[in-house]
């Protein structure tokens, strides 16, 4: 009898454990998914005014689905998003997915700098386990708003097995994209984030998953980066290259104590010659000089028309100039030594 009681008992547990739903977090940090205006026929609105509760309270399926549970870690436009909350928000994942309760992680963020955000967790995260950024390009209170089947669809995205080891991922309008390749590409489209050189790895639509490709460099827990004990960030700037430029911004940037610079370059990465001598001139000061290109798609070759060898500069491969000034932050807190850091470019 003690038998057949202990046997029903482990059955039951069994089917409780296979039938449980998984438990996602929600973080929120503000954004045009957050955002709300006065019409829906109209582009005005506030970001990051709608809560955490608020946003899962417009997607009632998700708890048909997991167990979701809400936090707040900022409420601002992503033109605002700052180090202080890329840490807080770093420190917080990486806890939360510590605990072997937690099964992934949704993350609300606005557009304009969601892949910088993204790539930053994707180089800091210290789990295989599924870290989801999703936004809007319409706020909630607009006519045929996009946020919430995205939220729903990341929430699918982070559920799914085969998410898991992917490193940090970007969820939106129906697609799924590496965070390192991510980008967006057009100021108002819904569809406007697209991985330009190497195309989005997955699909998920109303809630079904389907992935096609996974990220090839290193991120999350191969990643040799950490934000255990980081208190700030090394500040690096982009310079802008164009024609008939001036040094002045390089200048500046040294003088205000950049420990890094990353070249907007014309064409392959290319700098006015003025411009190429202040950068040099910069090297010499012990700032980090990386050349990457204004262009939007395609690698930046290692002394094609620059003599990277003679002036000290590195190359951003095929990061845009935003991720390489993100990887290059980074790659600054363990070392300032160059061939290191390039090799972080080719490995990253």
């Amino acid at each position: 009898m003690k038998i057949l009681k202990k046997l029903a008992f482990f059955m039951l547990l069994g089917t409780t454990m296979l039938f449980a739903k998984p438990t996602i977090y929600i973080l929120a940090t503000g954004g045009t998914i957050a955002g709300a205006g006065d019409s829906a026929l109209s582009g005005s609105y506030t970001s990051g005014t709608v809560t955490v509760d608020k946003l899962i309270a417009a997607v009632p399926q998700i708890n048909e689905i997991a167990t979701i549970k809400g936090e707040q870690i900022s409420n601002i436009g992503s033109q605002e998003m700052n180090n202080e909350v890329w840490l807080k928000l770093a420190n917080r994942v990486n806890e939360l997915l510590a605990d072997k309760s937690v099964d992934g992680i949704v993350i609300t963020h606005g557009t304009d700098t969601m892949e910088e955000s993204s790539y930053f967790l994707n180089l800091v995260t210290k789990s295989k386990k599924p870290v989801v950024f999703v936004g809007a390009m319409r706020s909630g209170t607009s006519m045929s708003a996009d946020g919430p089947l995205n939220i729903y669809n990341a929430v699918n995205v982070a559920m799914d097995k085969n998410s898991v080891g992917k490193g940090v991922l970007v969820v939106m309008n129906d697609k799924i994209h590496a965070a390192r390749e991510v980008t967006k590409t057009n100021t108002t489209a819904v569809d406007t984030f697209k991985s330009v050189n190497t195309g989005n790895i997955g699909t998920v639509n109303y809630g079904i998953v389907n992935y096609y490709l996974a990220p090839v460099r290193k991120h999350t827990v191969n990643s040799e980066f950490s934000v255990k004990g980081l208190e700030s960030l090394p500040r690096v700037d982009i310079v802008f290259g164009h024609t008939e430029d001036t040094p002045d911004f390089v200048e500046t940037a040294v003088k205000n104590g950049a420990k890094g610079i990353i070249l907007a370059g014309m064409g392959n990465g290319n700098p006015y010659p003025s411009v190429e001598k202040a950068l040099a001139d910069a090297v010499k000061q012990g700032v980090v000089v990386v050349r990457g290109s204004r262009v939007g798609s395609g690698s930046t070759s290692v002394g094609a028309e620059v003599d990277d060898a003679k002036y000290g500069f590195l190359t951003a491969d095929n990061l845009n100039v935003a991720k390489a000034r993100v990887l290059l932050m980074v790659a600054l807190t363990k070392t300032s030594d160059k061939d290191k850091i390039q090799k972080y470019f080719k490995e990253y």
